[in-house]
């Protein structure tokens, strides 16, 4: 009976993980190979499209000005742009400050519909009637490159109709823990969206630096009120037979938290919305896998790829079980994870020090284990999206 319950037991952990280590060998292969850039020469300035430039803001009053002024200066390389900021259910004095910096400021008030992806859904709907071309998405702590709105009218130029430039963190020297988060950044959102690009399958949308077509927002509306909004809204595309490419030629920027409090807070969010996504989605694109729509596949992989601090657990769990084979299994998907972490620091153009800091990734963990109530609590249906608040006041 015992030997029952324990092989079932493994097998589960390894239900668990063998999906999220065949999708982190496929990418992270797929990222060595080359692939031409997204953007294949200039194009004249006089055609390119109208885009409009949108920022979600919830009670940012100490940092919107510098962010406005900062895309100000990406939009004086471009012709044609606005600036919109979505002040949204804003208690401070975030839209007279938006205003006064230069930006035109929509806001929005609402009880119970609370959160980004509510935010924005108001704003495109006010903003598709005023003829852009194309809608960017831009935090409201963010930084972006000088080129960024330019490289972003030509991939649109040159008829792509949903983009997602580089997301990077601006202090990965603040604390150990934004050293290895910016490590995690480069293997999520650099070495996975280069490996899906040369897939020639949809990157994924990260909330913060992409963009999308009037095309694709008239045809699939930016319905989606999770705190994982992002995630969900490209989910919802893909079934629609829609596809993000990978902007790799610019980044957009925000810091890390460095306060414990605030961390957990923006952990917490990202990856309760996650698993609430897994439960929610998951057994319906199985569903829809199943009967042949194949273009689905690559996103449920990617959906049931738990985050790596988990996953590194759970291959640690099958290396103590009794199975060899399963040990065999634990082993070579933890030399993976070690390899799809050091592939991901040499694409993103780190170093040694880099590596240094991963000896500190134990710690980094053991913290993780101990957000895992306040996960749960952020898995639950209808969970309420809840702002991390900025350090840079």
């Amino acid at each position: 009976m015992m030997t029952i319950l324990s092989f079932s037991f493994q097998l589960l952990i390894l239900s668990l993980t063998i999906i999220g280590t065949i999708e982190l060998l496929i990418l992270t292969v797929a990222a060595l190979f080359h692939k031409k850039p997204l953007i294949a020469g200039s194009i004249n300035q006089a055609v390119l499209p109208k885009l409009v430039i949108v920022i979600p803001a919830h009670n940012e009053e100490t940092g919107i000005a510098a962010c406005i002024h900062n895309i100000q200066a990406s939009l004086d390389n471009t012709t044609g742009c606005d600036l919109v900021v979505i002040a949204d259910n804003c208690q401070d004095a975030t839209a007279e400050i938006a205003r006064n910096a230069g930006a035109r400021v929509i806001e929005r008030q609402h009880d119970t519909k609370r959160g980004k992806g509510y935010a924005l859904d108001y704003a495109f709907s006010l903003l598709l009637p005023e003829q852009y071309d194309g809608f960017i998405v831009i935090d409201a702590d963010s930084r972006v490159d000088a080129q960024l709105i330019n490289n972003f009218q030509q991939a649109f130029a040159q008829g792509f109709d949903a983009v997602q430039c580089r997301y990077r963190l601006s202090n990965p020297d603040a604390s150990y823990r934004a050293k290895l988060q910016r490590i995690a950044w480069l293997a999520f959102n650099d070495l996975r969206l280069l490996g899906r690009e040369r897939l020639n399958v949809s990157v994924g949308i990260l909330g913060n630096g992409f963009a999308l077509s009037r095309k694709i927002l008239e045809a699939v509306p930016y319905e989606a009120g999770s705190i994982a909004e992002d995630m969900e809204y490209h989910l919802r595309l893909v079934n629609s037979g829609y596809q993000v490419h990978f902007l790799d030629t610019v980044s957009v920027y925000s810091d890390a938290p460095n306060q414990s409090a605030n961390a957990a807070v923006q952990r917490t969010r990202w990856e309760g919305g996650r698993f609430r996504l897994i439960i929610d989605h998951a057994p319906l694109l199985f569903k829809e896998v199943l009967r042949g729509k194949w273009n689905l596949l690559e996103p449920l992989a990617e959906l049931l790829l738990l985050p790596l601090a988990f996953h590194v657990i759970l291959l640690l769990l099958t290396l103590l079980t009794p199975w060899v084979i399963l040990q065999y299994y634990a082993l070579a998907g933890l030399l993976l994870v070690c390899a799809h972490v050091l592939i991901a620091i040499r694409l993103g153009g780190g170093g040694l020090n880099d590596i240094k800091i991963l000896a500190t990734a134990p710690l980094y963990i053991l913290w993780k284990l101990t957000l895992l109530p306040k996960l749960w609590r952020n898995a639950r249906e209808n969970a309420a999206w809840q702002r991390t608040d900025r350090e840079n006041s």
